[in-house]
């Protein structure tokens, strides 16, 4: 199964992650990169046309993560296992402080 999340800074669309079974990937789009002062999603992931990979995921990403007692009421109220990285950074960070957005793409069914 392939999870993929849109990534955005400053409200445009800046790439795609995506989590299968070898590990993680993002790659800015060719559209972003080549736009009016594209600023990268963090220092650790600067920008360039060939895709990063992981196989876990990435810090920054990570770091999205809420912790504590946050997490707690993450992982209680949508049973989502803390060591599902992917997942919780699916559910919690649509909205992060910051301006790096995470929004999920969900499957179309076949």
């Amino acid at each position: 199964m392939i999870r993929r999340a849109r990534i955005t800074v400053n409200g445009k669309l800046a790439g795609i992650l995506s989590q299968d079974d070898r590990g993680y990937h993002f790659s800015y789009t060719a559209e972003y990169v080549k736009s009016k002062e594209p600023k990268p999603v963090s220092l650790t992931l600067p920008l360039r046309e060939s895709p990063y990979f992981s196989r876990t995921l990435f810090p920054f990403f990570d770091g999205l993560i809420p912790e504590g007692w946050l997490l707690d009421v993450v992982e209680t109220n949508w049973k989502i296992n803390p060591r599902d990285r992917m997942g919780l950074l699916l559910v919690c960070c649509k909205d992060c402080i910051g301006n790096v957005g995470v929004e999920a793409i969900e499957e179309e069914a076949e």
